[in-house]
């Protein structure tokens, strides 16, 4: 009954649509009594011929009151009962995918996508069969139990009752003994099932890289493994889950043997009728199902307290980002000011950044080399508020950014990372995903802008061609001037590219930075890369060795302190110029 109480909140809001469903219960209980005492007339009846059209009507008329009243009752239990569970389910899966998309980087790096996955499908489905079945089943023991027992009482013989219905109260015993250990063994069935999702999700995601590798037969193996740890889990709970039915037939088998005995016994001696003793033991075959569900509810609730457990603890972890909530509440405008003294992510010893001090004027931009494992991905990760952990400050208008509205800074950002995701929809359902209201001319000037419009118009549909999964159907250029496309779309007021130019060729990165140039003029611009050609024109470049500023300046400063800067431009010049070579005589 623990679970109740834990969706005490949920039941607060919903429970008119509860008691609606509860009375059509009650209703379809009573009506139920009526055929009972129907049939012990018409048996009686029939052994003292006095069978006729007369007297048979009368009961064909009740049954058929009863048959009808139950028909439109069982509806609105229905409707009420099961419909209320389905607004369960679907308040705990808004609730856990807002929790989702609130949760930092630390969280999704202790929480692999399949567990998140299974967490939200197999136990929130749990959930709803709780706050459905095994309402229902609660309710209907207790009512059609409960009516059906006194029915028995009143039409019939009280002491027989006792005695029929003893042993079935036994099935609350054994629910009780084996509902502990169906607590356990499902808990573990759920754990074993999150990782199975994992499993899978790895292998069809690196399908490519196991078959390159040769390594497609290890992980089918090991998939195997997978499969037998989730089979024995499943086993494990399925056992102690089927140890339910036997008792119950043995025990309704119990109850039908009293009946018998006493039945007989009684209609022998004339303390009941022919027909009372079929009224009664159809009443008797009317508890078996109160009494089965009793025990089906005290698994369901079982399960249900093992995904709740689930649930529960993933909605008590926080973010370490926390939204200020009376902070500034407009969007981040002006100058870039870097001040990092120190920062390290969570859990870890190693410091990955210190000493960055940068000041940017706003509407310039801002290069970041060096090599990698510099921290140039880490330094963009704290402007994007992945990490509020550090100690300094990030300023964009004079205001730290840890002190902006979350809602007014994020969507001021233009984000393309490394890694490309891009949706299974079309060209241009992609290109506008922060606003799906934006008009095919916006969405036109952004490929466009992203040098990626002529290449859309070779494709099979143009901008309604699907992409595919994660934009399997485009090359590594496109899907990354794809993704520059989606964030230019928004005009943002601070734009990211973390190494997004690196799968295309020299005249298209040419072309995309002259455009970026013109078209974002009082924007500011951060690139992060490993191709200087892109920095060029930068208005300040700094490069980041071992988490620090080791050179900054503009790019003629750089090339003539001949450092780093200067060694790794040289060497990408004369990459770039025996390519061009290559190309030519090709």
């Amino acid at each position: 009954m623990r679970i109740f109480w834990r969706l005490a909140w949920f039941i607060k809001d919903e429970w008119k649509a509860y008691v609606l469903g509860i009375l059509a219960l009650l209703g379809v209980a009573l009506m139920g009594l009526i055929p009972p005492v129907m049939i012990g007339r018409f048996a009686n009846l029939l052994a003292t011929h006095q069978l006729n059209w007369q007297n048979i009507w009368p009961i064909i008329g009740f049954i058929a009151f009863a048959t009808i009243g139950q028909y439109f009752l069982r509806f609105g239990w229905s409707y009420f009962i099961w419909g209320t569970a389905a607004r369960l389910e679907k308040t705990l899966r808004e609730r856990l995918f807002r929790h989702y998309l609130a949760m930092d980087a630390p969280f999704f790096q202790k929480h692999r996508t399949g567990d998140l996955l299974a967490h939200a499908t197999n136990d929130i489905s749990q959930m709803q069969r709780v706050a459905g079945n095994a309402v229902l089943q609660m309710f209907d023991a207790v009512i059609t139990g409960l009516s059906v027992i006194i029915a028995m009482v009143w039409f019939v013989n009280g002491e027989m009752t006792f005695w029929a219905v003893l042993p079935l109260f036994g099935i609350t015993l054994v629910a009780t003994v084996l509902g502990r250990h169906i607590h356990s063994a499902f808990m573990k069935a759920q754990e074993a099932f999150s990782t199975l999702n994992n499993k899978t999700q790895e292998s069809i995601m690196g399908i490519k890289a196991l078959k390159t590798l040769g390594q497609a037969r290890e992980d089918i193996q090991d998939f195997s493994h997978q499969v037998d740890d989730t089979i024995a889990a499943n086993r494990r709970a399925q056992f102690f889950d089927s140890l339910f039915d036997p008792s119950i037939t043995i025990l309704i088998g119990v109850s039908y043997v009293v009946t018998i005995i006493l039945g007989g016994t009684n209609v022998m001696t004339g303390k009941m009728n022919i027909g009372q003793l079929i009224t009664f033991v159809t009443y008797l075959s009317q508890l078996i199902w109160p009494f089965m569900g009793l025990g089906f509810m005290f698994n369901n609730f079982q399960r249900g307290n093992a995904s709740y457990d689930r649930i529960e603890s993933l909605m008590a972890e926080q973010s370490a980002i926390k939204d200020d909530t009376a902070g500034v509440n407009q969007v981040p405008v002006g100058d870039l000011d870097i001040a990092i003294t120190q920062f390290q992510y969570p859990e870890a010893d190693e410091v990955v950044l210190h000493d960055i001090d940068v000041h940017l004027p706003a509407g310039q931009v801002l290069g970041i080399v060096g090599a990698v494992g510099a921290g140039k991905t880490t330094l963009l990760r704290l402007l994007l508020r992945e990490f509020d952990n550090y100690t300094g400050y990030i300023n964009v208008g004079g205001i730290d950014i840890r002190h902006y509205r979350l809602n007014k800074y994020l969507p001021a950002i233009g984000y393309v990372p490394q890694d490309n995701f891009l949706f299974s929809t079309t060209v241009r359902e992609n290109i506008r995903f922060s606003d799906p209201t934006l008009m095919d001319e916006q969405v036109e000037r952004a490929a466009r802008w992203a040098g990626l419009h002529d290449d859309i118009l070779q494709l099979p549909a143009g901008y309604d061609t699907q992409v595919g999964e994660q934009g399997i159907s485009l090359s590594g250029g496109q899907r990354q001037r794809l993704a520059i496309a989606r964030a230019l779309i928004i005009n943002p007021e601070i734009l990211i590219l973390d190494d997004a130019l690196s799968a295309v060729d020299a005249k298209t990165e040419k072309t995309i930075l002259e455009t970026l140039h013109t078209q974002r003029a009082g924007k500011t611009t951060l690139i992060a890369t490993h191709r200087l050609s892109s920095v060029v024109n930068a208005y300040e470049t700094i490069v980041l060795a071992e988490g620090a500023i080791t050179e900054r300046g503009t790019h003629p400063a750089l090339l003539a302190a001949n450092g780093w800067y200067a060694t790794m431009y040289a060497a990408q010049q004369i990459e770039a110029k025996l390519d061009e070579e290559v190309a030519h005589h090709g």
